[in-house]
């Protein structure tokens, strides 16, 4: 039998249930789902040291499992420096089982090791279902050496759903286990 991820599992057997009796779902394909993470770092110091962009392409690819591609440059832009073509940051999309690997490290071991942590904001959707939260410090992921890291930056993740509303992709990354603020704490 093939490894299957543990977020994975809990997807199939606790949240698309929940979701389904929550949102009253006349099928399970109606049920959202995460299609794809996205990991992003732009650099803007890239334009005077090109290591940066290398380090920065290791470190994701440390943190994700999965090789990142470097990011260039559209149009050039002179008072910055920046020539059409040069690489300014990283990226990575993930899909499948690294998908759900990845989400599950960020959620139970990643985003504890932040400091005064107090949940992440439910303000951060787009209207049709995607969540992005930004993260200023790459070294809260365990797979990083805080003595080889050179320079702090920070790095933005995007996750991808299925539903339609915003209030669905809550409910499906809630039952994920993403640690959001309590409303009450908000209104203080």
């Amino acid at each position: 039998m093939s490894y299957i991820p543990r977020l994975k599992t809990k997807y199939r057997k606790e949240v698309a249930p929940k979701l389904m009796e929550e949102f009253q779902y006349k099928s399970v394909m109606e049920v959202p789902r995460v299609v794809k993470v996205s990991v992003n770092q732009g650099l803007g110091d890239a334009t005077g040291d090109k290591k940066l962009v290398d380090n920065a392409i290791n470190e994701i690819t440390i943190i994700t499992g999965q090789r990142a591609v470097p990011t260039y440059a559209r149009k050039s832009i002179s008072n910055f420096k920046l020539r059409e073509g040069m690489p300014i940051g990283a990226r990575v999309t993930l899909r499948s089982d690294q998908m759900y690997e990845f989400l599950d490290r960020f959620i139970s071991v990643a985003l504890p090791r932040v400091r005064d942590f107090r949940g992440i904001s439910d303000k951060s959707f787009d209207g049709r279902g995607n969540y992005s939260i930004g993260i200023t410090e790459q070294i809260i992921f365990p797979e990083i050496d805080i003595d080889k890291v050179n320079r702090i930056s920070g790095m933005n993740i995007t996750i991808v759903t299925t539903a339609k509303t915003d209030a669905e992709a809550l409910a499906l990354l809630k039952h994920l286990g993403l640690p959001f603020k309590n409303q009450k704490s908000n209104n203080n």
